[in-house]
């Protein structure tokens, strides 16, 4: 037997494992692919400076000073306005339902009290349960306020304009009044967990059992598709159960996030949200020939969850196409659903729209799986 270095022998094993690799596509698919989703995320979808955010306007006064402002803050880039408001209730209704990210409130005689130097309060209601989302724009009111100022109080009324300001901007942070970043985070972690942990093991779990031979011999039962993923995945639940309830305990003994909502739509929203986890893993299961693929592949659907929920990155900065991708992401819906219990105050009625949307996706995965091992079935 030669120790030397063979050329043939190289070769050989080089050949093998670029065979090897062709065969197993998954694998190369995501080598290959995953750079690529990474550098497209975090190229063109992330943005810490989030624009055009919904605004609301509340107008008890309309004036040139109070139309130079509105319209210096559409112009900013930060606010769209996408209507207007009548009383207090009505706007913060808004808010809390998260139609909006902010209300801009003009008040009664704004323009007269400010030529009489009284200096008026305009208030800009804020949704700050999330901080990064709203500090650009906040940050941007004072530049406005001097731009609209100097275009409107010329000339006779030039003397208003000295300082100190003709009126004081307020910004009244709503629902994380301290701007804590772990008031936000913290909600939305729990929707990160969950997706890691129950489709992981849901996908690793059934892969195992098909590499120990048990699976076949369950095909061969007379036992329906619909039968073995709810046979699969529901003792997963429990351990769903057992991780929110300790995330709970930590979150509000550690980091003092309130809860202000209801249990009853927490309850709601989270066993859907946990069912959907647990399809998606059967879902993998039905592709990963071995556990290293269905932890790739896991891996790969959890990405898009950290990314462009809105759970690191303020998801009004993405551009169009990253929040359509975002909104066919069951965590999306999600942190948007505990935000606005443990946040905002929400019952059940309040977070409709989340449940709508985390249904529909629960019952394409779970049609999916089950077209899918319907299939293997042939």
């Amino acid at each position: 037997m030669s120790w030397g270095f063979s050329w043939s022998r190289f070769l050989a094993v080089l050949f093998k494992e670029f065979i090897q690799m062709r065969r197993d596509r998954v694998t190369f698919g995501m080598m290959i692919g995953l750079p690529i989703v990474q550098l497209l995320l975090f190229g063109f979808a992330i943005n810490t400076d989030p624009r055009h955010l919904p605004t609301l306007v509340e107008v008890n006064d309309d004036g040139p000073l109070t139309r130079s402002l509105l319209a210096g803050m559409d112009m900013s880039g930060y606010f769209d306005f996408v209507g207007e408001v009548r009383g207090p209730e009505a706007g913060e209704e808004a808010l809390r339902r998260g139609e909006a990210n902010f209300l801009v409130v003009i008040p009664e005689h704004f323009e007269r009290n400010v030529v009489r130097g009284l200096r008026p309060t305009l208030l800009i209601a804020a949704d700050a349960s999330d901080p990064s989302a709203i500090s650009g724009a906040a940050a941007a009111m004072s530049g406005i306020v001097n731009g609209a100022i100097a275009q409107t109080l010329t000339g006779p009324l030039a003397p208003a304009a000295s300082a100190p300001p003709p009126f004081e901007v307020v910004i009244h942070r709503h629902y994380n009044p301290e701007g804590r970043t772990s008031t936000n985070i913290v909600p939305g972690l729990l929707a990160i967990i969950l997706s890691m942990t129950m489709v992981m093991i849901t996908a690793v779990a059934i892969v195992k059992e098909r590499e120990r031979g048990t699976m076949e011999m369950l095909i061969s039962t007379p036992v329906t598709p619909l039968e073995v993923m709810l046979g699969k995945i529901l003792p997963y639940i429990f351990v769903g159960y057992v991780q929110t309830a300790v995330f709970l305990l930590a979150a509000f003994a550690l980091f003092a996030v309130p809860f202000t909502g209801t249990w009853q739509a927490f309850f709601f929203g989270f066993n859907l949200f946990v069912l959907g986890n647990l399809a998606l893993g059967f879902l993998i299961s039905t592709v990963a020939k071995n556990q290293m693929q269905a932890m790739q592949l896991s891996f790969f659907t959890i990405l898009p969850s950290i990314l462009l929920s809105g759970f690191m990155f303020p998801f009004a900065g993405m551009p169009g196409w990253a929040q359509a991708i975002g909104t066919a992401v069951p965590a999306t819906h999600f942190i948007r659903l505990i935000r606005k219990v443990m946040l905002k105050g929400a019952g059940t009625l309040d977070i409709v729209t989340e449940l709508t949307g985390l249904g529909i996706i629960v019952l394409v995965i779970t049609i999916a799986a089950m077209l899918r091992y319907r299939q293997r079935l042939d």
